[in-house]
């Protein structure tokens, strides 16, 4: 709720990280604007490995102390709001940033290493979605009946989020019931 006060969101309303994202001190670029990418590795991350990233944030910051966000511009909107509140989330709780390292293999060329702190995604992929979906406003749609795909659309996010969202805040079963409820014809 701190991270929606911050933004001055009303309860029910959607939040754009986006604007968030500057108070972060986060700068987004998008990956056709980076310079020295060569082509075959801008096929790859566009193409064939499009799936394996969603976007990541790098380790060094900028002269002046902004850390560039690279976001897959292959997901859609509702992925990229996800991905862009986990990585400022991860500013606002003060997380280390993951590093990737290149280590020599003679017989298999180079490996790419990544530092993995599962504690830190959790919790910042957690809070992210809290943020972007706060929990009164998800029980209240709940209660009135509406659609994961419905609240998905308000707040701007994917329907796996909203999901994600009902089963950890235990509001699943109460979904569950009254969707199945929606379903019945009434006599």
């Amino acid at each position: 709720m701190g991270l929606r006060d911050f933004a001055r969101l009303r309860r029910d309303a959607p939040l754009n990280p986006f604007d968030l994202a500057r108070f972060a001190n986060l700068f987004v670029v998008d990956i056709e604007r980076i310079k020295g990418l060569s082509s075959q590795s801008r096929e790859l991350l566009l193409g064939s490995a499009s799936g394996e990233w969603s976007g990541g944030a790098c380790s060094r910051p900028l002269p002046d102390g902004r850390r560039i966000v690279v976001l897959n511009p292959n997901h859609g909107p509702a992925r990229t709001n996800a991905t862009l509140m986990e990585e400022i989330c991860h500013v606002f709780l003060g997380h280390k940033p993951n590093r990737l390292a290149v280590i020599a293999d003679e017989k298999r060329g180079q490996i790419l290493a990544r530092d993995y702190r599962k504690l830190d995604e959790e919790a910042a992929y957690g809070i992210g979605a809290a943020a972007l979906v706060p929990f009164a406003a998800l029980r209240r749609a709940v209660l009135e009946g509406k659609s994961a795909a419905d609240v998905a659309r308000h707040f701007r996010v994917s329907r796996d989020l909203i999901e994600y969202r009902l089963k950890v805040t235990h509001l699943w079963s109460t979904y569950k019931s009254a969707q199945l409820e929606q379903s019945v014809p009434r006599a």
